[in-house]
């Protein structure tokens, strides 16, 4: 029998399929049983055997993991769970390089040398195990295979750069968790695979890659165990690691076993370094393409036989160093550590009095430590477990039930739920283990449903934190070329495949806000791929919508609804702008081009109604010569001039012209010619974005708001803005240009050379204090004088009015002086070239006189002392006033006539020493001038002049 049995070492690198063969050629007996090294490929393996045959004659096997149906035919085990004394047909070890391995090596060490099928054995492994294995098992056959793709050295890349379909390689939580992070950010996500997670969590990870929902893989050397995952390329993070006691470099040979997950099957695959790690040595990079290796001398080996009669005797058989010079002692594992740790305790040493009870000890000692907090706690769980089960043969329900339930929680973040899962590994383990509680299905199925929990709440954070699951279904479907969904909702959010991913601002896309780098790269893509056809639509339905739902803002944005979809720029008309659509480029150009003819139709529909008189002026044929022109200049500014900017060209309009200009709505005002039609709020707030384009200003001026008579003049406002907004700014406040002309026809009725005080009707229609009102006046070149006076509470009769002074010529003399072609404010100018200034030398004199007054007199006279009112007297100023905009209140407009504070009623302005000041009246006794020209034509009095009518009555008199 022994004869017929075949030992053969199936040696080669990576990607040889040799755990295939070995399934292959276990199925083809009865019976069975393949140990592999972590239990993570151990379920691989079993899922494809089950596929295979069925689960009810498939075993698995592993610490933490027992399914064992009745009629089991084919065991899957992890290498220290594989069952002995079955009598299998076939017994095969994977990974059998291991055996050099420094903490698990004396595991399969013993396999090799101790584990044989009844009719084959295999070992599967590295070719560096050749020479060891011929050494030590005589009888055993070899056999070679060749990798099936090539395996090449690319050299050090970044993160940032790495190719997709890659593996990232970490050895420690903290680093595969930071290049995680880092990928999730820079790339969409990527799946984490780690030696402690659970079956589940690591199968789940391993989906998502797998899957394509993730194009980047991040995880420690336990990928470099057989499991066969589609990888391009291996980059490594780190090519050292902690042992367990220290900090080693990886040797060549462990560099390779991981390196070889690159290229599965037939495709080719690359292996490099990426973040910290140094580049390769040529040497090392060249030994894992070539698959050349230094052989393994020496295997770890632990004695198997050992002693169970008392505790002293098992720990020394545990220590018994080896007599083959091929095999070396192990270091001390950490099942032996327990041991030596809780033997010393004499409660131990009297419970393990005899050989059942030292093998029970031996059992516990050899739990694993997954929980890894400390060496001292491990043991102390130990000899609370040995207690139990010397004590009563069982770990009692309760106190069993108070540790799982415990661990039964899934809140917490990453680090919270993997520590959780260590944990109940231990109590998995504990209810693995035949009769050491008192219901073996109903506690592996207790902690099993923890463990399942904890491990979908573990993949459910990973996944949160790494992947980015809304940018992994869109780049999944990008690569595969299907049509992806898009949904538009009545608020404009954008959701494709069910993931929201930005919001639809009219015809441009808006990426979400919290996405970044490849993230937000991809969704733009994936997004405006998806929106093509929504763009269209849309095009379509904004086409047809009606102007009612569009509108401009004062800063020249055209607007569908509450969404801009373009703006207005400068064309060589103001009348006619141009457009500018807000339409991303992957809509189109032909979306694009009927957004623009939209927008267009619209501006040009607006302009044409709110600027219909401005139009009509401007289409006119029958206007010629100077009023032709002048309508041109109307036009061009936008129905409002300053009446100061053409003075010249008013003078030279004869009354056909003007009349025919009239009759377009032009009102030729005293201090603004318009058109009164434009001043209403909506041709105002259009007026001044076409004024604002053609003028190139990069931030519009807003319109004053509606019904205001006054405004805030500013500072730091454009020039030319206040007549485009149809105010004229005097002082610190700006009047609206029809009522200042109210105004001015209430003023032409005052005595502006001899001084005259507002009326209550002049502050109603400017709605201005006293004070404000005085500004405003000095503003339009009026000299304001500040006086007080005794208030006149109630007055029986009205004073009798101050005769007129001889001295002062009349307002028709004045009227007919003035040039009738003239504005009115330079007629006012000419008629009050020389104004008296007031004086009071009788006061002067009575003050001079008057003799002092006691304390007490005037303490009583103070205490008597009439109420006192203020007031202001104006007086034309000339156009150096008017053209400075006017001077501050309480003060004299410069080049002004002034006025004591104690000048009253209708005194006249005198010069020192008491003398008149000014022309005084037209004597005949004068000096007479004489000219030998024929008298000049005289022209026709213009109807605009505010002193028509008393030229009129002159000549007509004459």
């Amino acid at each position: 029998m022994a004869a017929d049995r075949r030992i053969t070492a199936v040696l080669g690198p990576t990607n040889t399929g040799k755990t295939h063969y070995a399934i292959e050629r276990m199925l083809g007996y009865r019976t069975g049983v393949i140990g592999l090294p972590l239990r993570l490929l151990a379920r691989e393996v079993y899922d494809r055997i089950v596929a295979a045959r069925g689960p009810s004659v498939v075993a698995l096997v592993t610490g933490e993991e027992r399914i064992v149906p009745p009629r089991a035919q084919y065991w899957v085990a992890t290498v220290e769970a594989m069952p002995e004394g079955l009598g299998a047909d076939f017994v095969a070890i994977d990974e059998i390089q291991l055996c050099a391995d420094p903490e698990r090596g004396h595991v399969f060490t013993d396999r090799l040398l101790r584990m044989r099928g009844t009719q084959e054995t295999l070992f599967l492994g590295s070719d560096t195990m050749r020479s060891t294995i011929a050494e030590l098992v005589p009888e055993a056959q070899f056999m070679r295979r060749e990798r099936m793709s090539t395996l090449s050295y690319s050299g050090s890349r970044k993160i940032s750069r790495m190719q997709p379909r890659s593996a990232i390689v970490g050895f420690s939580v903290d680093s595969v968790y930071a290049i995680a992070e880092l990928i999730r950010r820079q790339k969409g996500g990527a799946a984490v695979v780690m030696g402690a997670l659970s079956p589940r969590t690591r199968n789940a990870q391993v989906a998502l890659y797998q899957n394509g929902d993730v194009d980047y893989l991040v995880a420690t050397d336990a990928i470099g165990m057989g499991l066969n995952l589609d990888i391009d390329h291996v980059a490594f993070a780190s090519t050292t690691k902690f042992d367990g006691r220290r900090m080693r470099p990886l040797a060549p040979n462990e560099l390779a076993q991981i390196a070889g997950r690159a290229g599965r099957g037939m495709s080719h695959g690359t292996f490099g370094v990426t973040g910290e790690a140094p580049p390769l040595d040529e040497g090392v990079a060249e030994a894992i393409m070539d698959h050349r290796f230094t052989p393994v001398q020496k295997l770890n080996w632990r004695n198997a036989r050992l002693e169970f009669g008392k505790v002293d005797a098992l720990i020394r058989s545990l220590e018994e160093a080896p007599d083959d010079p091929l095999l070396m002692k192990a270091r001390e594992a950490d099942d032996l550590r327990a041991l030596k740790t809780v033997a010393a305790e004499a409660e131990i040493q009297a419970r393990a009095s005899d050989g059942k009870s030292v093998r029970l000890l031996w059992d516990v000692c050899r739990i694993p430590d997954f929980r890894g907090i400390s060496h001292a706690e491990h043991a102390q769980m130990i000899e609370r477990i040995f207690g139990f089960l010397h004590e009563s043969g069982r770990v009692p329900d309760d106190w069993m039930a108070r540790q799982v339930k415990r661990l039964d929680r899934t809140d917490g973040d990453i680090d919270a739920l993997s520590k959780r899962l260590a944990f109940i590994r231990t109590w998995t383990y504990v209810a693995q283990r035949n009769n050491w509680v008192s219901d073996e299905n109903h506690w592996r199925g207790e902690t099993r449903a923890v463990e399942d929990r904890l491990s979908d709440a573990l993949h459910e954070r990973l996944t949160q934190r790494f992947v980015d699951r809304r940018t992994s279904v869109l780049l999944r479907r990008l690569k595969q070329k299907e049509a992806l969904l898009a949904e538009v909702n009545d608020k404009g959010e954008v959701t494709v495949e069910g993931e929201f991913v930005g919001r639809l601002e009219g015809f441009r896309f808006i990426a979400d806000k919290e996405a970044s780098g490849q993230e937000a790269k991809t969704l733009k893509q994936a997004s405006l791929q998806a929106l093509a056809p929504q763009f269209h639509l849309r095009a379509d339905r904004f086409y047809n919508a009606p102007d009612t739902e569009i509108d401009f803002t004062e800063q020249g944005g055209l607007m569908w609804g509450e969404q801009a979809v373009g703006k207005l720029v400068a064309g060589d008309d103001p009348l006619k702008p141009g457009i500018s659509v807000f339409v991303d480029d992957e809509a189109g150009t032909e979306v694009a081009q009927k957004v623009e003819r939209r927008l267009q139709h619209f501006i040009d529909r607006k302009i044409a109604a709110l600027f219909e008189p401005l139009l009509n002026l401007s289409r006119d044929e029958e206007l010629t010569g100077l009023a032709r022109g002048f309508a041109f200049r109307m036009v061009e500014a936008l129905g409002i001039i300053p009446r100061g900017d053409v003075a010249t060209e008013v003078k030279e309009l004869d009354q056909d012209a003007r009349g025919a200009l009239r009759k377009h709505g032009i009102r030729f005002g005293q201090f603004t010619i318009f058109m009164p039609l434009l001043l209403k709020p909506a041709p105002t707030r259009l007026r001044l974005v076409l004024w604002s384009l053609s003028q190139g200003l990069q931030e519009f001026p807003e319109a004053p708001p509606p019904g205001l008579v006054t405004v805030p003049s500013g500072t730091s406002l454009p020039r030319g803005y206040h007549a485009m907004a149809g105010y004229r700014a005097a002082g610190e406040r700006a009047i609206r240009i029809d009522m200042l002309e109210r105004l001015a026809d209430m003023l032409r009725a005052e005595d502006s050379r001899g001084g005259f005080e507002a009326k209550a009707d002049m502050l109603s229609i400017t709605g201005m204090t006293l004070e404000q009102f005085a500004d405003l006046m000095q503003g339009l070149g009026y000299a304001a004088e500040k006086g007080e006076r005794e208030k006149v509470k109630a007055a029986p009769e009205a004073a009798p009015a101050a005769e007129a002074d001889t001295s002062e010529a009349p307002a028709e003399e004045a009227a007919a002086e003035a040039p009738v072609e003239a504005p009115a404010e330079e007629a006012a100018v000419e008629a009050t070239a020389e104004v008296a200034v007031a004086d009071a030398p009788e006061a002067e004199a009575a003050a001079a006189e008057a003799p002092a007054q006691d304390a007490e007199t005037a303490a009583d006279a103070e205490a008597q002392a009439p109420e006192v009112e203020v007031f202001y007297t104006f007086t034309w100023a000339g156009r150096q006033g008017g053209n400075r905009g006017g001077q501050r209140r309480g003060g004299n407009a410069q080049g002004g006539n002034k006025r004591r504070n104690d000048t009253q009623g209708g005194d006249k302005p005198r010069g020192k020493g008491g003398k008149p000041k000014g022309k005084g009246p037209r004597r005949d006794n004068g000096p007479k001038q004489f000219q030998s020209r024929p008298p000049k034509k005289e022209k026709a009095i213009d109807p605009d002049n505010p002193f028509a009518a008393a030229l009129m009555g002159l000549k007509s008199k004459d």
